[in-house]
């Protein structure tokens, strides 16, 4: 690929990134106050897993489809959100809550965690069974949290690089502090027990009309960039493929959809080093600033 190429797609897909989730929406200040280093250790798992855009948008997929199977949090989503108009406005919002809480000073990630627990403090009903649930249960908390590590060190490990055990169990470690300060309790602290976890809850798990029907307007969304019905597709595609076995086939996924998946991960595979080199001043580019390093800290990956 020629120089002149190479910037011009960078730059086309810089456009389609900060076009589709737009930075300054979110209101967080990355840059002060100088040598705060917010909720984790710029040296850990935490700021080099969440700082790579395919991963972590693959991954925050992948958790989205998981989280459908689970009633309570399914049911949270169908009674208090406007799931089918809002699909790209979720999205947006959990992107800006993980940059804050992963990248932002100390204080701006608590006034983040804080005004999410007051959202929460609002979702509460029955589920399809008739079961009470509540945003606010430690054990609902601890579920959505795990769906999401998982699936954003999936994404790493599958768009940017290896991961090793006793790393994976140190982002683990550091990201259940997030998920504590929001109220869960019992939360996984390491990839055995996120294992066992995951294996533990599965009999709580279903998939039904409803999980269905938010899979579909998942797979029926208008992301706001162009060509956007094959954007959409090869994420849907990347984040599918990370899902756990168990999960798949619980979900009912057809051989077309298995096929979807390969392609989409492949592509992103591909495609994952034009969005790294067209992303360099983001929230995890900004953090390092902060602290007085080089931008570039944060994509050293793991040894």
């Amino acid at each position: 690929m020629t120089a002149s190429l190479n910037t011009a797609l960078r730059g086309r897909v810089r456009g389609w990134v900060l076009h589709a989730f737009p930075r300054e929406t979110g209101g967080i200040d990355y840059d002060q106050p100088a040598g705060d280093p917010g909720l984790f250790d710029p040296d850990g798992a935490t700021w080099r897993v969440h700082a790579d855009f395919p991963g972590m948008l693959s991954g925050g997929l992948c958790a989205l489809m998981l989280q459908t199977l689970h009633p309570a949090a399914l049911a949270g989503v169908w009674d208090h959100s406007n799931f089918r108009a809002d699909l790209v406005g979720r999205l947006r919002r959990t992107t800006h809550f993980v940059a804050g809480t992963s990248y932002a000073p100390r204080a701006e990630a608590g006034r983040l965690v804080e005004r999410v627990r007051r959202i929460h403090s609002r979702v509460q009903g029955v589920t399809e069974t008739g079961l009470p649930y509540s945003a606010n249960d430690p054990a609902l908390l601890t579920w959505v949290h795990v769906t999401e590590a998982y699936g954003f060190l999936q994404g790493y490990r599958r768009y940017a690089g290896p991961v090793p055990r006793a790393d994976a169990d140190r982002y683990y470690d550091e990201t259940r502090l997030v998920a504590e300060m929001l109220g869960a309790g019992d939360v996984p602290r390491s990839e055995a027990e996120v294992d066992a976890y995951l294996a533990r809850v599965q009999p709580q798990l279903a998939c039904t009309a409803r999980s269905r029907e938010v899979l579909a307007v998942l797979a029926g969304m208008t992301l706001p960039v162009p060509l956007p019905g094959l954007s959409r597709d090869l994420f849907l595609g990347a984040g599918a493929a990370l899902l756990p076995d168990w999960a798949s086939a619980m979900l009912q996924r057809t051989p077309a959809e298995a096929l979807k998946s390969r392609l989409g991960a492949r592509a992103l595979k591909a495609m994952a080093p034009v969005f790294r080199a067209a992303l360099t001043d983001g929230p995890a580019q900004r953090a390092c600033l902060r602290m007085g390093l080089d931008a570039a800290w944060v994509r050293r990956g793991f040894a």
